[in-house]
């Protein structure tokens, strides 16, 4: 049993030296700690910073010097309750981690006889959680979170995809005291109560209905009948601002732990409807879909993402029995931010409200990692954030 809080600190930088930068970024997050060394440090650089990377860990080295570090280049940061979402910016996030431990790894692709294979992931048997930052051209972040929730089932996954290169177009992975240019880094928690929260930012409209014939990512029957006829005809019975939240575009909510009586926003994996064949009457999804799984349409618009963060947050706090956390950890989507809210820092903002004031820090991720149903998947336009009591 621990009995040292855990503690977070945060800063954020937009300097134009990386270096320099680093180390005030740096230097404001050790502040937050009261004292205490950094057990693991999270580093998200963006902009011209990404032409120079290694300055970046020398920086964080000479504020921090934490034995443990990971992070990724980033089309943006956020921090403080800012969000920097295109521009030059450095956002450092550590953690003293109250008598917990954190391990990192750097994981890559590798041809085998068989196809494509992985070298150097962790094994996160018994973690308390793990975090990933893979690397979107290099790594199958896909099928690796299919094998660790099978290998390591109720273990709790999180992250995001790098989302920014160097002006040569070589990845920027921090790891220690490096900088690699493929793969995964990634740390593994143990000892460390971490809370995931999961916003995929869709609201649910419309009845459940059961798939009742199917074939890989292919919905041929809902409920009976012709899917698409279906999804038509639910469609219809919507009301008019429901029908106008899927005009901007239909989402169908997968459940993927069912067997409850009711389910609920967050039982939902959202994927997208990739197409339909009229002349079959059937709808192809981005996710194999199983007969007997309950589906649900989605519509995604600023107010249901708003509502969506806002509720998921007051879970954890609710969890947390309304005590304040130490901080969370924040990989947010890139398609978010202005795009989709029309105002600066919405995320930011939000945490900040929802979670008291603790400190909070992270990227815009090009794919957000995340559990549902207490598997980890990859999602689109949403908030994935690592909430840890103190």
């Amino acid at each position: 049993m621990r009995t040292v809080s855990v503690r977070i600190g945060c800063g954020l930088s937009q300097g134009s030296d990386p270096r320099v930068a680093a180390i005030e970024a740096g230097t404001r997050a050790r502040a937050g700690l009261g004292g205490a060394p950094a057990d693991v440090a999270f580093v998200f650089s963006a902009g011209t910073h990404l032409s120079a990377p290694e300055a970046t860990l020398e920086g964080v080295e000479e504020a921090l010097a934490p034995p443990t570090l990971v992070g990724c280049g980033a089309g943006g940061v956020l921090g403080g309750g800012r969000e920097i979402e295109s521009g030059t910016a450095v956002a450092v996030w550590a953690a003293a981690l109250g008598g917990g431990t954190a391990e990192t790894f750097h994981a890559e692709a590798i041809e085998t006889p068989d196809g494509v294979g992985v070298t150097g992931l962790a094994d996160i048997d018994g973690a308390s959680a793990a975090v990933i930052l893979p690397d979107p051209y290099t790594f199958p972040t896909d099928a690796v979170l299919a094998e660790l929730g099978r290998r390591s089932p109720g273990v709790t996954i999180l992250g995001g995809l790098s989302s920014a290169r160097t002006p040569d177009n070589e990845a920027v992975l921090f790891i220690g005291d490096r900088v690699v240019p493929s793969g995964a880094v990634g740390v593994r928690f143990d000892g460390v109560e971490i809370l995931p929260c999961v916003s995929q930012g869709a609201a649910p409209v419309g009845p459940e209905l059961t798939v009742t014939a199917s074939e890989g990512n292919v919905i041929r029957e809902l409920a009976g009948r012709p899917a698409l006829a279906r999804l038509r005809d639910a469609i219809e019975e919507l009301s008019s601002a429901e029908r106008g939240m899927v005009a901007n575009g239909l989402l169908l909510g997968v459940v993927i732990d069912g067997g409850k009586p009711e389910y609920r926003q967050g039982d939902f994996l959202v994927r997208a409807l990739l197409g339909a064949d009229p002349e079959d009457g059937t709808v192809a999804v981005g996710a194999p879909i199983e007969a007997g799984t309950v589906v649900r349409m989605h519509a995604r618009d600023a107010r249901s993402a708003d509502r969506d963060l806002r509720a998921a947050l007051g879970l954890r706090i609710e969890a947390l029995g309304g005590a304040t956390p130490a901080g969370a950890l924040v990989f947010t989507c890139n398609g978010r931010g202005r795009g989709m809210f029309g105002e600066p820092d919405h995320d930011a903002l939000t945490l900040d409200e929802e979670l008291a004031g603790a400190p909070a820090a992270g990227f815009f991720a090009a794919g957000e990692i995340g559990p549902v149903g207490g598997d980890p998947f990859l999602h689109g336009f949403t908030a994935t954030v690592a909430v840890f009591p103190e």
